[in-house]
């Protein structure tokens, strides 16, 4: 695997006082982006549409990170990174902390998505369905600015 996320952004960001990290990943398959939804049961934002992410623990790079909330949340990791699409967003986490989430784009490659107990369903949407996506305005700019960066790529 390929360095993708560069612990540069990690040194930048403390600069700036983010104390906690996120990895995720569009994933996209012909021109469409996964969401999965987050469980009823989950006492942080249940039942909202998100792309695969999750926490960085401490000992880890961004990068095994990203490797490790792909494999736990949609059943294969981060093997394939598509070059020149980086979104983050800051926001405040659950316990308070200020954090910063880093979101690059992966092709499905014929990989089948097997969701771990953390989300109940997923769904493939396309640009002219992301504003009925129930998912947070962060998420939403993250995937307005996938799917522009994608039709730019695809020579549309």
């Amino acid at each position: 695997m390929r360095l993708v996320l560069k612990e540069a952004l990690r040194s930048t960001a403390e600069a700036e006082g983010i104390e906690k990290f996120v990895v995720g990943a569009v994933v996209h398959d012909a021109g469409r982006a996964l969401l999965v939804t987050r469980s009823l049961k989950d006492d942080f934002l249940p039942g909202l549409e998100e792309v695969p992410s999750g926490g960085v623990e401490p000992s880890e790079t961004l990068d095994q990170a990203l490797h490790r909330e792909l494999e736990e949340e949609v059943g294969f990791g981060a093997e394939h990174v598509d070059e020149g699409f980086l979104a983050e967003f800051d926001y405040q986490s659950r316990s308070g902390k200020k954090a910063r989430q880093y979101t690059v784009s992966i092709p499905l490659r014929g990989r089948e998505v097997q969701l771990s107990d953390e989300h109940t369903s997923y769904r493939w949407i396309t640009s002219a369905e992301l504003h009925a996506a129930n998912a947070t305005p962060e998420t939403k700019e993250v995937l307005r600015q996938w799917f522009a960066w994608a039709n730019v790529v695809r020579g549309h």
